[in-house]
């Protein structure tokens, strides 16, 4: 027998550090070829690490939330054969296997990956005890946010629940059994006016650590200033119903989205500077010709932004569509590097929870992002008419280092005339 080790890979870009997400595998367990043994991430995605060999792990060579250097030693297996390393009988590898409050969930986790790697075991009814063993109150249980979701939704408390996944992961099937415990009422989650005291620490790691890092150096070095408006849509909504309801069977449903788009790819030939990015170490403004739009995507661990690719030639319906796919690679987490870099302007929206007014963060190192607030029908007066409207605010912020107050109040005026008289949108 001998010991393969596989190093934590050169993933391009000239990276030379990422971050350890999360293990799918424990010391002990037997893996097989191409199994997926961890997630790591760099500034701008996540990626899986697969084995390259079959055998039995014997060290994890790191924490989730590390951070490792390209080339250190992520993992040990033992292998048939003379493996790649020859583990050494006086002096065995000492297996690091992860502390249970640091786990966290794969980014954008679209189906449970315990699905895909859980091992050959008996379900998790063999393994229920019938009498379980709370856990600490600050020993969070490792979960997907899927079944956290579930279990909050089901008001139980997870550190009731025996996980039979990978180091002690609770797995759906583990709140199948649970729930079908006849004392699982004690158990569960106080509720009505009982008193608490528990509590639960998060480790910022993955995606929510990349997210606070990027917000937070985007207020400290970019001086923004917000400016909303307001668009009578009505116009704008009929024609889109109406496109829905003539082709929406053959060439997809439309929402608002590649409208916005359109708008902004149409007025931004006005404005060019504010389809810029900025390199503030190196004091240059790079005005660009294509408009490469990041739609700002909100996945089960937190905010991406997928980029819609040369916006400017895309007409309604490849835009709509593309919007959808690389939304639904974000929230699955199958979005590629190249899919998640590379934007010169970001469009944000919250849908129906978009509110009155919002302030977004400018996108570093773009110069602009357009907000989105909720649709609603309210009264306007017309040629001295009372009459009923649909409205909705937009919500822009801008880099004042590079636009100035009025050029960004110009740029959204012209958004807001392009869909309010939605045919100019098409006038060449």
């Amino acid at each position: 027998m001998g010991t393969h080790v596989i190093k934590m890979p050169d993933i391009g870009e000239g990276i030379a550090q990422v971050e350890l997400v999360e293990w799918f595998v424990k010391v002990g367990d037997t893996v097989t070829e191409d199994q997926v043994v961890a997630d790591v991430m760099t500034d701008k995605a996540t990626v899986e690490i697969p084995s390259p060999v079959s055998g039995k792990v014997l060290a994890l060579g790191g924490q989730p939330g590390e951070v490792m250097a390209v080339g250190s030693e992520l993992i040990r297996i033992e292998v048939e054969g003379a493996g790649n390393l020859q583990a050494s009988p006086e002096k065995p590898a000492e297996p690091a296997t992860p502390a249970p409050t640091a786990a966290a969930a794969p980014v954008g986790a679209g189906l449970p990956r315990e699905e895909a790697t859980k091992p050959a075991t008996p379900t998790p009814s063999t393994h229920q005890p019938a009498a379980i063993t709370p856990r600490e109150a600050s020993d969070r249980p490792l979960a997907s946010p899927a079944v956290r979701k579930r279990a909050l939704d089901a008001g139980i408390e997870l550190r009731y629940v025996h996980g039979s996944g990978p180091a002690g992961r609770i797995l759906h099937e583990d709140l199948d059994a649970f729930l079908t415990q006849p004392t699982r009422s004690t158990q569960s989650a106080p509720g009505g006016y009982a008193k608490r005291s528990d509590s639960e620490q998060i480790p910022v790691i993955g995606l929510r650590r990349k997210i606070a890092q990027r917000m937070q150096d985007a207020k400290r070095r970019v001086a923004h200033f917000s400016y909303v408006e307001e668009i009578d849509v009505t116009a704008l909504e009929e024609l889109r119903l109406h496109l829905n309801n003539k082709w929406g069977d053959s060439r997809g449903k439309l929402t608002l989205l590649p409208f916005l788009v359109r708008a902004m790819v149409v007025a931004l030939r006005e404005f060019p500077q504010i389809n810029a990015t900025y390199d503030d170490e190196a004091q240059v403004i790079t005005r660009h010709g294509a408009v490469h739009v990041g739609i700002a995507t909100q996945g089960d661990n937190g905010l991406m932004v997928p980029v819609l690719r040369h916006a400017e030639a895309g007409s309604l319906w490849s835009n709509a569509g593309e919007i959808v796919r690389l939304a639904n690679a974000a929230r699955g987490n199958k979005a590629s590097r190249e899919e998640l870099s590379g934007s010169t302007i970001t469009l944000t929206s919250l849908g129906a929870l978009g509110g009155i007014v919002s302030t977004p963060v400018v996108n570093t190192p773009e110069v602009a992002i357009v907000g989105v607030n909720r649709m609603v029908e309210r009264p306007m007066v017309i040629n001295g008419q009372i009459v009923i409207r649909k409205m909705m605010n937009l919500s822009s912020s801008f880099d004042h280092r590079v636009v100035d107050g009025m050029d960004a109040a110009r740029f959204i005026q012209a958004v807001r005339g392009l869909l309010e008289q939605p045919a100019s949108l098409f006038v060449e």
